[in-house]
């Protein structure tokens, strides 16, 4: 692009053998193809099944169940095993991985549904012929012809323009067009226009410079393959978690081995037996599934609230953000640019959403607002054409009643002066009955009015608008009583004064009450945007961003700040103004540096590499690009802030379910991985069977531990403050609690085998292993009581989600149904018991969830009451 910006428009022409009046032929546009491709931006190539199948084999869960399937499979197979083992084992796993696959397709044909079904054309000149073309058709060299309304579709030089504007924002991140024009200018920047951008006004002739992934949009979203998604926090932690579990196993396993077949003389495959199952014991085989169900369920709700996630381990992410970095047009604002203040020639300061304003309706003055514009509002399914700051005024006097078309039938157009950034106005000249009537619109300081207290009033008005971070427009007329002739616009020195208004995008209405509801939850919200200073300033202010002795930085105070010195500042940072897009990805990197977990959301093709690096990218779909949907992690279907709040809550909720499905089958493991060494260490051998352990593990735990999936959102959770990075799982009182429910099922589950082997069973080793497996598998699914809530158990518990409690039903039938069903009984190696144990299996199974109720109601003493009173404020907030 420097290269372009040397040169010529000649220049450019005779390179690309183009013609400005004929453009290309028909061989070369088949030759510029040839060199330059189609006119498409090239999306990162999805990885095969194979290897997507991999990606989700690779975690430590699944890699020693692999390693367990091989190790029964090869026992099975040389006679010393059975293939249910093997069978069971292999299904979880492929029960895993097709879950994981499910959701991806599931999440990337919600984003398809996104996406525009329809070609965008454009209007060229080839063969000396004005011809409509798709734009992926385009090629270096086209001429291409744009007016308002128009897409731009590439990169390109004008040659021809008339009162062109430009809205840039998609890759500057500003709200104001931009003035482009063919006329040879300093900044060469304002002779191109760029793919992506829109045209607001004019009309204009362009040769295309570049296309496809040589645009300025393609270099953006080239950037994105060379960044590196974030590992999360969760999946770091679980990954943790996997890893001491496995250690566990294989150090287990060895030692089983080594005590079995040394101590004890057992044969070395029934040792490798005792050491399969202590890998089946380690592992928390339903862990990846649940964590797979919750993520998937916290989607389904999170789309059913206007957000879309495309990457589905987001959906705990966004749950634990600490900052929201958030983009301002259209995400905090609504992206319509509205008058909201009005100054009368007469000094007075009207606000536009009060009675007052309504006195205006009266005023035949009023009316002429509405002349001195090129702008059209249409109809609601189409497109309104013009500047944004012109469309607002015309929708400000539609609103009391006044429409263009009717000041227009009043006083009919016969002449215009347009505008250009030199007198910062334009003008209309109008016939008013026998006379002629001169309308101007634009900045206060271009325009003379006749009346030099009116010019001290308005000089008064101006400054105060403008100290608001408003955008200030005035507006004047001049009668005339004869044609004024050609030059009448500069014959308007004289004006009468018709007031100024003030002009800002507005905040959504929802949004401060969003932005205390952050807060309060621990997250910090900052706005990044490409806006002016002032503006930004004041939005901030008037949403609870900016607050007391919080700074406001500017893109050029961040080019002089190295990075330390910028740290030094960053957590009072509220506000980065005017910024680029490798501000942004700054910005970001240095937040994560320092534990923070950041959410960024962003519209543009400028936004995407920050979107990418970000914890969470959040993009829009509305005003969103192609490029910062593919390179985010959720999509905000309505573009509102409101909405990350709500996805904030629906993660928590996510991640709290996670942590209760971790606490909940853990400590069955550990549990299981102690007992199994103990008993083995005493002579007693395996207590259970490694087809036992899996029915506990998949049945009694598993199942239930999927409906934790759907488990509501504690009370006060939105009061909580995020878990940071640093934090390990068995913090925040996870491992206390897990430590105690693991003690009390090793006490318990010794006992019940002594007491059914030795006691009711006359050293039957079966007697014993049978009422474990009762007492193991139904007590640790009625466990899931008390771990489903830190509130007391009541009646409620039970009530709220009752598919939970229907699985714990159901599960606790097919138990009874696996233990007293003979054939089954036989595979799982399940006795059938006498009457006497039945007592203390049913006196033993209620004994953990006592336990865990008592401890609970200890730990959380003074939380519950503080709960009890966040639930009433909430239902008092609606």
């Amino acid at each position: 692009m420097a290269d372009q910006e040397k040169q010529s428009t000649e220049q450019i022409l005779t390179e690309l053998h183009t013609n400005a009046t004929e453009g290309l032929t028909s061989e070369g546009v088949t030759a510029a193809r040839e060199k330059s491709g189609s006119n498409e931006l090239i999306a990162r190539k999805r990885a095969n099944i194979f290897v997507r199948i991999l990606r989700h084999l690779k975690n430590i869960t699944s890699l020693v169940l692999i390693f367990a399937v091989i190790l029964s499979a090869y026992l099975t197979l040389t006679g010393e095993g059975t293939w249910t083992k093997t069978i069971v084992i292999s299904c979880i796993v492929v029960l895993n991985v097709g879950i994981s696959l499910f959701q991806e397709g599931r999440a990337e044909k919600a984003i398809a549904s996104l996406q525009s079904m329809t070609t965008q054309t454009v209007d060229v000149l080839r063969d000396n012929e004005r011809q409509q073309i798709d734009a992926h058709e385009l090629v270096p060299g086209d001429i291409m012809l744009v007016k308002a309304g128009n897409t731009v579709a590439a990169d390109a030089q004008l040659l021809e323009s008339t009162d062109l504007l430009v809205e840039e924002a998609v890759l500057t991140g500003e709200s104001e067009p931009v003035e482009k024009t063919s006329k040879s200018v300093e900044d060469a920047q304002l002779q191109r226009i760029f793919s992506g951008t829109s045209i607001i006004q004019g009309t204009a002739k362009a040769v295309v410079t570049e296309t496809g992934m040589t645009t300025e949009m393609g270099k953006i979203a080239g950037m994105l393959n060379e960044t590196v998604r974030q590992e999360t926090p969760l999946a770091k932690r679980l990954n943790s978690l996997g890893l001491r579990l496995s250690v566990i196993a294989v150090l287990g396993g060895i030692i089983s081995i080594l005590m079995s077949t040394l101590m004890y003389g057992d044969s070395w495959a029934s040792s490798v037996m005792i050491g399969i199952g202590l890998a089946i014991a380690a592992v928390p085989e339903s862990l990846p599934v649940i964590v797979t169900l919750s993520l998937a369920y916290g989607v389904r709700q999170m789309a059913k609230r206007n957000a879309i996630v495309r990457q589905i381990t987001a959906v705990e992410t966004i749950g634990n953000v600490t900052v929201i970095a958030s983009d301002k047009t259209g995400t905090l604002t609504q992206n319509k640019m509205t008058v909201t203040r009005f100054w009368t020639s007469k000094g007075k300061l009207l606000k536009t959403d009060s009675d007052q304003i309504s006195t205006l309706k009266s005023s035949d003055k009023f009316a002429l607002w509405s002349l001195a514009s090129t702008a059209e509002l249409t109809a609601d399914e189409q497109q309104d054409v013009g500047s944004p700051t012109e469309l607002a005024i015309l929708r400000f006097i539609e609103k009391l009643g006044v429409t263009n078309e009717q000041s227009l039938e009043k006083y009919p157009q016969v002449d215009e002066d347009p505008f250009n950034s030199e007198k910062k106005s334009m003008s209309t000249l109008h016939t008013y009955q026998d006379k002629y009537i001169g309308v101007v619109k634009g900045a206060f300081d271009k325009l003379s009015f006749a009346d030099s207290e009116v010019q001290q009033r308005l000089t008064e008005g101006h400054d105060q608008l403008a100290a608001d971070g408003l955008r200030v427009l005035a507006g004047g007329y001049q009668i005339f009583d004869e044609d004024p002739g050609e030059d009448w616009a500069e014959k308007m020195t004289a004006l009468e004064s018709i007031g100024l208004v003030g002009i800002q995008d507005p905040p959504r209405a929802e949004v401060p009450a969003a932005i205390k509801k952050a807060h309060r939850a621990g997250i910090r919200t900052v706005m990044i945007t490409g806006d002016h200073v002032e503006t930004a300033r004041t939005i901030a202010t008037e949403i609870g961003i900016l607050q007391n002795d919080e700074l406001v930085v500017s893109g050029g105070e961040l080019a002089t700040m190295s990075d330390p010195e910028l740290l030094k500042i960053l957590d009072r940072v509220r506000v980065f103004a005017r910024t680029t897009p490798s501000d942004k990805l700054r910005i970001v990197k240095l937040w994560q540096e320092q534990g923070e977990v950041v959410a960024m959301t962003g519209d543009g093709v400028n936004d995407a590499p920050a979107l990418k690096a970000a914890d969470v990218g959040i993009a829009m779909g509305i005003t969103g690009t192609d490029v910062s949907k593919n390179a985010a992690d959720m999509i905000l279907v309505d573009d509102n802030f409101a909405t990350i709040i709500e996805a904030v809550r629906q993660g928590r909720t996510v991640y709290q379910n996670i942590l209760k499905a971790v606490e909940f089958l853990v400590s069955v493991n550990f549990s299981q991985i102690f007992t199994l060494l103990l008993s083995v260490l005493i002579g007693w051998g395996a207590p259970l069977s490694a087809e036992q352990m899996l029915i506990i593990n998949i049945l009694a735990d598993g199942i239930p531990g999927f409906f934790l999936s759907q488990e509501p959102a504690e009370p006060g959770i939105m009061n909580l403050a995020p878990i940071k990075r640093s934090v390990g799982i068995w913090q925040m009182g996870l491992g206390k609690r897990v430590a105690v429910r693991t003690t009390t099922y090793v006490l318990l589950i010794m006992s019940v085998y002594a007491i059914g082997r030795f006691g009711i069973g006359d050293n039957n080793a079966t007697i014993g292993m049978s009422m474990l497996f009762f007492v193991l598998a139904i007590g640790s699914v009625l466990d899931i009581f008390p771990i489903k809530s830190r509130q007391p158990v009541s009646r409620r518990t039970f009530t709220i989600n009752k598919a939970l409690t229907i699985s714990i039903l159901g599960t606790i039938a097919v138990l009874f149904i696996v233990g007293l069903t003979p054939s089954l009984a036989r595979i799982f190696g399940v006795a059938m018991l006498p009457p006497s144990s039945w007592l203390v299996i049913l006196v033993s199974v209620l004994i953990p969830m006592s336990v865990v109720e008592i401890y609970k109601r200890i730990q959380h003493r003074g939380e519950l009451q503080d709960w009890v009173r966040e639930t009433d404020d909430l239902l008092e907030a609606g």
